[in-house]
């Protein structure tokens, strides 16, 4: 099978759609904003002055390695393989939780929750979009390959 015809290459080879684009920058928005978040734990734990040492270590290095999901899935967006589309899916849709217990808080946790659900519920819209789906060369249960039944 050559590369032209590998199941993870779209048929139309024509500019990426920018919904797709979109969604790609969001997951990696998402993935950096983990290793951000995961590296200044970890930071904290080692060098500060933490409760539990080993909790906050653990939970640093659990971050950075929670953020390879949607930084994966933002790369393979961008290179419009269809693999990528359910691990963004699955990011976004672990995201609302979190958000809502951002929310429930009494602090400035509250904006950070109002940004997380935002970009969630943007970026599962953009994912489901046919458009997206298209370029990505997904095509829906029992259909083949010239969209026919």
């Amino acid at each position: 099978m050559s590369s032209e015809q590998s199941p993870d290459a779209p048929e139309n080879a024509g500019p990426r759609p920018r919904r797709l684009t979109y969604a790609a920058a969001l997951a990696g928005l998402e993935g950096l904003a983990l290793v951000v978040g995961g590296v200044w734990i970890l930071v904290e734990g080692l060098v500060g002055d933490p409760d539990d040492r080993k909790s906050a270590v653990t939970g640093g290095i659990t971050l950075i390695v929670l953020a390879l999901l949607p930084l994966l899935a933002a790369r393979g967006l961008l290179a419009r393989r269809s693999w990528s589309r359910g691990p963004a899916v699955i990011t976004q849709i672990m995201a609302l939780p979190v958000a809502y217990n951002l929310l429930q808080a009494d602090s400035v946790a509250i904006p950070a929750g109002i940004a997380l659900a935002v970009v969630a519920v943007a970026a599962l819209v953009l994912l489901i979009n046919q458009e997206t789906t298209q370029a990505l060369g997904i095509r829906g249960p029992g259909r083949t390959q010239d969209g026919q039944r």
